[in-house]
């Protein structure tokens, strides 16, 4: 592999402007320049963004690329001529869009992080197409089923076999006990990266004495039924509510910031969570990180299509966390068999493992958070992860 690769990252920064997008996948694009490669990134989801303010899809750019540009100024001002937003696959933003051509007809990798993003017109032919499946379990089976309720269906299963590589978070997925259909595509595995050293602030901060534990998730539910072999899997919310009563079984306070669509605020309230919503509380990529720092750790339900298929897929909230210091109690995926846990990260299946694990965490607490910045070094450092990914991908 040459020292130095020209790659394209894309993301969904500008669609959902909040602080967990923003890093989940602008982490990618700083951790590759660290690596010393000539990295942009870019994004086209011909979709209207949304406004995370007014809580509502515009037809206006300006938000999301003030936004974007925000980020670079505040955490990587090295990268931030290195962007180019195409609103509606039509207007361009940060770079201009002959600035955008060339890169991509010089490009070495295309890494299509949530394949969220079209292939560029002008992308180079000798180019490394990499789809990285940041939502497993969900996405094969919209490959396998096909489910004719998902508009453009056919068009993005197309786009995900144009990709030479195809990269997934279901770190389970070649084990017998995973439910994932494989669809053909020879599926390698990779996690979230984390870039440590912008965690450091935040880790040093000691979280508030009597401070809550949180997490932060969107309630939306799927658009349509995933049904498959009979069976219906279903997102994030079916989970939470077997956690619903925890706060009546413990004196530690529970705290959770949901954004999303019929999320049952009032009954999520009435059993004792304190409720924020979710995007104005995590909106910047600093308040992000604020919400970490005042939590004691993260208390997390997965999705329900995560925990049932095995997946084996860890969260990337739940990295950050560990790399803010905060010790994880979040539930069994699969993942158990890959990442250590007992120390910093502790999982559970039912709500009697979930209040034991925190009274577990609360018992040792010092040397919880310990272990979960030191797991995060282990197995979630940039350097390491996309390092990784690199090499599996051009070998």
């Amino acid at each position: 592999m040459s020292s130095q690769l020209r790659i394209i990252v894309t993301g969904l920064v500008g669609l959902y402007p909040v602080g967990g997008v923003a890093w989940d996948y602008l982490q990618y694009v700083i951790g590759l320049a660290r690596l010393g490669h000539d990295v942009y990134y870019h994004e086209d989801t011909w979709s209207w963004p949304y406004h995370p303010l007014e809580k509502t899809y515009t037809s206006d750019a300006s938000y999301s690329t003030q936004y974007i540009q925000d980020f670079w100024e505040q955490y990587a001002p090295e990268l931030k001529k290195r962007w180019h937003y195409l609103h509606l696959h039509s207007t361009s933003f940060g770079m201009n869009r002959a600035e955008f051509d060339e890169v991509a007809r010089t490009a070495d990798v295309f890494l299509n992080v949530s394949g969220a993003c079209i292939i560029p017109d002008r992308l180079s032919s000798r180019c490394v197409k990499i789809f990285l499946d940041t939502d497993p379990g969900y996405n094969q089976l919209m490959l396998s089923e096909r489910f004719a309720w998902s508009e453009n269906v056919e068009r993005w299963c197309d786009s995900v076999a144009a990709h030479d590589r195809h990269f997934t978070y279901a770190e389970n997925i070649h084990n017998a006990d995973c439910l994932i259909p494989k669809v053909d595509f020879a599926w390698q595995t990779t996690r979230m990266p984390v870039v440590m050293d912008l965690w450091e602030r935040v880790a040093c901060v000691p979280p508030p004495q009597m401070g809550a534990w949180t997490t932060i998730m969107t309630w939306n539910a799927f658009k349509g039924k995933l049904v498959y072999k009979g069976i219906e899997y279903n997102s994030k919310g079916s989970e939470f509510e077997k956690l619903l009563t925890l706060p009546q079984r413990t004196s530690v306070p529970l705290s959770v910031a949901v954004g999303g669509v019929k999320a049952p605020l009032m009954e999520i309230a009435s059993a004792g969570w304190k409720v924020v919503d979710g995007p104005s509380a995590t909106l910047t990529p600093e308040s992000y990180q604020k919400f970490i720092a005042n939590s004691r750790g993260e208390l997390s339900p997965a999705k329900h299509v995560y925990v049932a298929m095995a997946s084996g897929w860890f969260s990337c909230r739940s990295a950050c966390y560990l790399a803010a210091a905060r010790p994880v109690v979040v539930q069994d995926t699969g993942f158990s068999t890959i990442l250590p846990v007992g120390e910093g990260i502790l999982t559970f299946t039912t709500q009697e493992e979930a209040i034991a694990a925190i009274h577990e965490v609360e018992a040792n607490y010092t040397w919880h958070t310990k272990a979960a910045r030191n797991i995060a070094h282990e197995y979630f450092d940039s350097n390491l992860i996309l390092s990784q990914l690199l090499n599996a991908a051009l070998s």
